[in-house]
């Protein structure tokens, strides 16, 4: 008896968190996934400076880091070791600035070097928390920092957020950055997701010296593959020294450096 009640109770926080998640995502205007088939393209620095460039136009913007096992929007938004907190109404997101507010499983973890040792259900329940306890609000952009691949978070976003507006598929010049945005574009086609575009990070270096552009990892990858697909492309992102420095600060380099040539992408 005991064990079938708590099954019954079980099914019935289940279908008030789905519930509560409909609510929630139903008051958000246009909710964006930023994706990579790697880490380390650049995919959390783009969607951070994207969320962040929206709410500094003016718009109310939240951003999710659904990296769960390498959470680092906390650390690039400057509230690393700061707590979620709750109240009767739910989780309380973290207010980055007027505009802007963040969750993330930094926020939640006791340490930052803490591993999170989790199976699928876990990730898919934590995922399914912070899109339907948290007090997200009226906002007009939700931007998915999602974890690199195509595996189980990703999928998890993709199924549990109703409407969700498109991809944004982050990639790097090199040849074999073709391959990778190949599956980040037909993970969303199989999942009748538009692809709203495709950005080329880390494209050149401009020397401090001569201004010369050096093409450290190539270049092309990015363009060739939206002209391959007829997906946008949205554009390159050059190496900037000042893009590592304000991460490592905490302070969104869209914010600090409004008029550098890189901003203006």
């Amino acid at each position: 008896q005991n064990s079938e009640q708590a099954r019954e109770e079980k099914i019935t926080a289940s279908k008030k968190l789905n519930e509560q998640l409909k609510q929630n995502m139903s008051k958000i205007k246009h909710k964006i996934l930023v994706l990579s088939n790697k880490g380390g393209v650049g995919k959390s620095s783009v969607a951070i400076n994207l969320a962040c460039s929206l709410s500094e136009k003016g718009f109310k913007v939240g951003i999710l880091d659904a990296d769960l096992h390498g959470p680092s929007v906390a650390t690039m938004l400057g509230f690393e070791g700061k707590k979620l907190q709750g109240s009767s109404e739910g989780i309380i997101p973290m207010n980055v600035s007027s505009n802007l507010v963040a969750v993330s499983m930094a926020s939640l973890i006791e340490t930052s070097d803490a591993p999170l040792i989790w199976r699928g259900p876990l990730k898919m329940m934590a995922l399914k928390q912070f899109l339907g306890e948290v007090k997200w609000g009226n906002l007009d952009f939700l931007i998915i920092d999602s974890p690199p691949g195509t595996g189980d978070e990703p999928l998890s976003i993709c199924q549990l957020i109703p409407e969700l507006e498109g991809g944004i598929i982050v990639t790097t010049p090199q040849g074999v950055a073709l391959l990778d945005s190949r599956k980040c574009v037909n993970f969303l086609k199989n999942l009748n997701i538009p692809v709203l575009g495709i950005i080329e990070n880390m494209s050149g270096l401009k020397c401090p010296h001569c201004g010369k552009n050096i093409d450290l990892f190539k270049s092309g990858g990015g363009k060739k593959a939206a002209e391959e697909f007829k997906i946008p492309f949205l554009g390159k992102i050059p190496i900037d020294l000042n893009m590592v420095n304000s991460a490592d600060e905490g302070k969104p380099y869209i914010s600090q450096y409004k008029n550098s040539e890189t901003a203006q992408i």
